[in-house]
C-alpha cells in the first residue's frame, strides 16, 4: 500500500520540474496558471534562478509547491492507469500544502493563495524575530533537550525528522549558544538556509495573521486520508484539518510520528513527490530494519523507474 509524501523547503534546486514542464502539457498549463494566480515568475525562478531569489521564503513556498503538484499530476496518471489508490498522503512542513491538494482538500487556486500568503507572513515574522534554524545530526534526543533546557532565551525543537536528525529553532543569540554546546560533543550542526525560526513560538505573528486567511478558503473532506505534522494522525474532516493547519506554523513537525503512523497502518511503499530525496532518506532512518520501499518522482528517469515497479 502506497503513501505519498511531499517535500518542503530545503529540497529546491535550479531546474526542478523542467523535464515534466517540457514533456507534459498539463504541467506547462499548471505553471502558466500558477503564474497568473500568484504573479510570481515561477518558470524563470525554478529553471533559471537566480538561486538567491528562488530561496526567498515568499518565492520559494509558491515555486516548490508548484513543482510538487507538477510531479503529482504526472504520477497521478500512472496511479490511475494501474488502478492504484494511495492509502495516505502527507507532506513535510510546506509540503503539507501539496498533500492537501493531492487529497482534494484544497483546490489548486486555494493551495497557491495559501502558500503565497504563508510565505509573505513567515518572511515578515522572520524580520521581526531575529531567529534561525539548525539541523542537529547524530545527537540523542534527551541530550539535546538537556542542552536546550539549560539555555538562556528561546530555543525549541522544531522538527523531529528522524532518530538521527533534529532541527532546532530559536532567537539567534540563544540558538548559537546551544549550537556551540552541541558541537562540543563532536556532533554536526548545520545552519539551514531559511529566513527565520520556523515551527516555533517565534512564528506567532504569522499564525495570528494567517488564521483568518485560512478561514476564507474552501475546505473539503479528504479523498485520501491526510496525515498531519501537528498530530502524526490521519484526518479527513475539513474543519479539523483547517484547525491543524492554523497551528502548523508554530507547531513542531512530528515527522517520525507521521511516518510510523502510516507504516503501522499498512503503508509499505513511500513515494516522495517532488524534488530531491530528502524525505526518502528520513523515512529510511525512521523505518530502519523494517520491510518497506522508497521511491521518488521528480524527472523522466525517476518516473520510468516508478512505472516499472508499481
Amino acid at each position: 500500500m502506497i503513501a505519498l509524501i511531499f517535500p518542503g523547503q530545503g529540497s529546491q534546486y535550479l531546474g526542478m520540474g523542467k523535464e515534466f514542464y517540457e514533456n507534459f502539457k498539463e504541467v506547462k498549463e499548471l505553471f502558466e496558471r500558477a503564474e497568473a494566480l500568484t504573479e510570481i515568475p515561477i518558470t524563470k525562478l525554478c529553471f533559471e534562478g537566480p538561486l538567491e531569489e528562488l530561496t526567498q521564503t515568499q518565492n520559494l513556498q509558491v515555486c516548490l509547491t508548484v513543482v510538487n503538484i507538477a510531479c503529482y499530476l504526472v504520477l497521478k496518471k500512472i496511479l490511475e492507469k494501474k488502478g492504484i489508490v494511495p492509502l495516505f498522503t502527507s507532506g513535510h512542513s510546506l509540503g503539507e500544502y501539496s498533500s492537501l491538494f493531492s487529497a482534494e482538500i484544497l483546490s489548486l487556486e486555494d493551495t497557491l493563495k495559501a502558500v503565497k500568503e504563508r510565505g509573505r507572513l513567515m518572511e515578515k515574522a522572520g524580520e521581526k524575530s531575529h531567529s534561525s534554524m539548525y539541523a542537529i545530526i547524530g545527537l540523542p534526543l534527551e541530550e539535546l533537550k538537556k542542552i536546550i533546557e539549560e539555555s538562556q532565551g528561546l530555543v525549541v525543537i522544531s522538527n523531529y525528522n528522524s532518530p538521527k536528525q533534529w532541527v532546532i529553532s530559536g532567537e539567534n543569540e540563544a540558538l548559537e549558544e546551544v549550537v556551540k554546546k552541541v558541537k562540543e560533543k563532536r556532533v554536526k550542526a548545520v545552519k539551514l538556509k531559511v529566513s527565520a525560526g520556523f515551527h516555533s513560538p517565534l512564528m506567532e505573528f504569522a499564525e495570528k495573521e494567517f488564521s483568518p486567511f485560512l478561514d476564507s478558503l474552501s475546505w473539503r473532506e479528504a479523498k485520501i486520508p491526510w496525515v498531519s505534522n501537528v498530530t502524526g494522525q490521519a484526518e479527513i474532516f475539513p474543519e479539523k484539518i483547517k484547525t491543524l493547519m492554523k497551528k502548523q506554523i508554530t507547531s513542531a513537525v512530528r515527522w517520525i510520528e507521521v511516518v510510523n503512523f502510516m507504516f503501522e497502518k499498512g503503508a509499505s511503499i513511500f513515494i516522495e513527490v517532488g524534488p530531491k530525496k530528502v524525505l526518502s532518506g528520513l523515512v529510511s532512518q525512521i523505518l530502519e530494519g523494517k520491510d518497506f520501499k522508497c521511491y521518488n518522482v521528480e524527472n523522466l528517469e525517476t518516473l520510468k523507474i516508478l512505472e516499472s515497479v508499481l
